[in-house]
């Protein structure tokens, strides 16, 4: 498939990388953000093109997106008063806690990807390799000589998608008591290099 990547996304888009995101990731952050209404609501409020790469086909349509993370912020993260504006005080409190145990630090060694989904009528047509070499190049440009995600159990396809690419597991952090809120058992870190050729 032809397709065009670059940095960010349209403003256009915001709406539809928002509604994007949720459908990828809704299993995984459903418990926390629920009602969808209001999830919506939060990452759109939240999503920052500047830590995000996106790709589009040649009529314009956007086709997919991946983010990262730096000490800069992250592509969807959000602030305690972020939350209280969509879910209210109380609901802000424990929607805080349960977020702060999903949550992975940036470090100096390694470029973070920060999630990555491609509608569905393009996958499987080279949309999320396009994307990862992206992200790959990204991490090459900042000087960094490695790209770490994170994926869980039940994202087989995600997986099978970054082993292709390189990626290797390096540990399995379970949930314990917890896969009962967030709906999955544990959660792989994997890594590979990034893109030599385009280090600083």
């Amino acid at each position: 498939m032809a397709l065009t990547l670059r940095a960010g996304f349209a403003d256009a888009d915001r709406e539809e990388v928002a509604a994007l995101y949720w459908q990828a990731f809704g299993e995984k952050l459903g418990p926390v953000l629920r009602p969808d209404a209001k999830a919506k609501g939060f990452i759109l409020s939240v999503m920052r093109p500047d830590h995000a790469l996106s790709a589009y086909d040649p009529n314009g349509q956007l086709l997919g997106v991946v983010g990262f993370k730096s000490p800069q912020g992250a592509f969807v993260g959000g602030s305690f008063e972020d939350l209280a504006r969509i879910y209210g005080g109380p609901g802000a409190v424990w929607r805080t806690v349960l977020l702060a145990l999903l949550e992975r630090d940036v470090e100096n060694q390694r470029f973070l990807m920060d999630g990555l989904f491609v509608r569905a009528e393009a996958r499987g047509q080279g949309v999320g390799s396009a994307l990862l070499a992206a992200i790959c190049r990204e991490a090459g440009q900042r000087g960094y000589r490695e790209v770490r995600l994170d994926v869980i159990d039940s994202n087989t396809r995600a997986r099978a998608l970054y082993e292709r690419h390189g990626f290797r597991a390096i540990k399995t952090a379970q949930r314990g008591p917890l896969s009962h809120v967030f709906g999955f058992a544990s959660a792989t870190t994997m890594v590979r290099a990034a893109d030599a050729a385009h280090r600083l």
